[in-house]
């Protein structure tokens, strides 16, 4: 185990070293609310996995405290489902992205422990992808993402 977190710790310093760009796909069909809580779960979950990409805690001229946010751009793009799995199936491939998913799982069960359960049950076919995020070599991700549409 030990290993394993010194390989992680190699691989994100690599990956500084990197261009590096970031995009969240969501499913336009979706309806506001749900490509929302989406996008917002993408992010979170991109923050716990890259805490480098957000920036230190600032304050206003009140001393009111503002959380260091995220200092790279992440532009918030659209795709079909059918797009989104496609991209997910291919973009896992290679070691320069990460990809960062949020599937329907959620959205049917009432907490955690049953998300991880019915997780655990499911293989990426059996999924429906509500988006995915990716992360990784400014090249790769544009490959994957270079000819969507911005969200609007």
């Amino acid at each position: 185990m030990e290993n394993f977190a010194k390989k992680e710790k190699l691989k994100k310093k690599e990956k500084l070293k990197m261009k590096m760009k970031c995009v969240v796909i969501v499913d336009p069909e979706l309806p506001i609310g749900l490509v929302a809580n989406t996008a917002s779960i993408l992010g979170c979950s991109l923050g716990k996995a890259h805490p480098e990409i957000n920036g230190e805690d600032t304050y206003d001229k009140n001393n009111q405290l503002y959380p260091g946010i995220v200092n790279i751009p992440i532009p918030i793009l659209k795709a079909d489902s059918n797009k989104i799995n496609e991209i997910h199936r291919q973009a896992n491939q290679y070691e320069e992205i990460e990809v960062i998913s949020f599937v329907d799982v959620a959205q049917q069960v009432n907490n955690y422990e049953e998300y991880k359960a019915k997780l655990k049950q499911s293989t990426d076919e059996d999924l429906n992808f509500l988006g995915i995020c990716l992360y990784g070599s400014e090249k790769k991700v544009n490959h994957f993402s270079g000819s969507l549409p911005m969200l609007r």
